[in-house]
């Protein structure tokens, strides 16, 4: 394959070189040309006293200096200058092309090529200009990736501290028997013990989000009915529905909502979608879930009645520890990853997820496509 593009582009430098002879014959042709008009124009030609005196000018540095040469040389000259009027535009495009080039290799990437031609040095020009763009994204990109990166591990220090200081201090008042009784020492035991759960989950969530993002986290697919599903979900959260005083009003469509899924996931994505309407709508007392199917895919809405959020949260809605309260603090039990990971979770499926609110109500529409 190397050698097939190797001699693609040898065959163009052949091309070129081939190009240039032709135009040099066709120089020389066309100076031919025109010292045959010359020299019948000067054989017929009337002569004023200073044409006369070029000539005789003329025939004397020939008939003393070069002789029959002389001829040869305007011959050359002249079609030195045809052939330079005839290349001028590729010259001019090959020594832009050239200054371009040394200004981007000081350091100005802001550089561009303007070559307007058609030809391989205006293939050429495109093909740099374009390197350029892609190493200005590239460079743009990493930038991001290393601020995405930095911000990941300050906030995971951030959240795997907090439960640890609270493990540690709780576990040091215990080492140290400061504790007056069995039941305080029972107390500082649960606290530390709850904190512990708070940071497996922390620990386990990030595991899983790392492996979605990596395409690491395999999906294990079967064809299921994605209104059972759903029904199946609502069922078991009946305890934590009734612990927050919120109620589940279902609207499924009489559609079949075939989905081939792996349903391990979509339930894992149904709680986290049902738990943030109860932790984030607690106020508007009912939770809606809705399923249909919409364009030949199946679509399932959660909707809760509380606070809206605001609509400059709403594109960093699915970011890592991203929080619409700004609140750091983790008193909730959650580990901060649940809506990216749902996120990655549909797209793993070929899906996705739209959030809306306003003042009424908050909107999570599930996409997926229908089996």
């Amino acid at each position: 394959m190397k050698n097939k593009e190797k001699n693609k582009y040898v065959l163009k430098v052949y091309k070129y070189i081939f190009s240039q002879i032709i135009y040099m014959g066709l120089s020389a042709l066309i100076a031919l040309f025109i010292l045959l008009m010359l020299y019948t124009i000067a054989r017929d030609f009337q002569y004023t006293p200073i044409l006369r005196e070029a000539i005789h000018l003329f025939l004397f540095i020939k008939n003393n200096y070069f002789g029959d040469l002389l001829y040869i040389i305007m011959g050359f000259l002249l079609t030195l200058a045809i052939y330079l009027m005839i290349t001028l535009k590729t010259s001019k495009n090959i020594a832009s092309l050239m200054q371009s080039v040394e200004i981007m290799a000081s350091g100005d990437l802001d550089q561009r090529i303007d070559v307007d031609s058609n030809d391989d040095v205006g293939n050429m020009a495109r093909n740099i200009n374009h390197i350029i763009e892609q190493l200005e994204n590239k460079t743009i990109e990493e930038r991001k990736a290393q601020q995405t990166k930095t911000d990941l591990i300050t906030n995971v220090s951030h959240d795997l501290r907090t439960p640890l200081t609270s493990i540690i201090g709780y576990l040091n008042l215990i080492e140290e028997d400061k504790y007056k009784d069995e039941v305080q020492l029972r107390y500082y035991t649960n606290i530390a013990y709850e904190k512990s759960k708070d940071l497996n989950i922390l620990i386990n969530d990030l595991f899983e989000l790392t492996k979605l993002q990596n395409n690491s986290l395999p999906l294990n697919k079967i064809n299921i009915n994605l209104v059972e599903l759903v029904s199946q979900v609502i069922s078991y959260l009946d305890y934590q529905l009734n612990e927050s005083n919120m109620e589940i009003r279902a609207n499924f469509s009489e559609d079949k909502l075939i989905v081939n899924a792996d349903p391990d996931k979509l339930v894992r994505v149904l709680e986290n979608l049902i738990n943030n309407a109860m932790k984030y709508g607690n106020d508007g007392k009912y939770i809606d879930i809705v399923t249909r199917k919409e364009d030949n895919r199946a679509v399932v809405e959660v909707i809760n009645y509380g606070d809206p959020i605001p609509q400059s949260d709403i594109p960093f809605i699915f970011d890592r520890f991203y929080r619409v309260e700004k609140s750091r603090n983790r008193n909730d039990g959650g580990s901060g990853l649940g809506l990216a990971i749902t996120k990655n979770l549909i797209e793993a499926h070929r899906g996705r997820i739209i959030v809306k609110s306003d003042n009424n109500r908050t909107l999570f529409k599930v996409i997926l496509p229908v089996d």
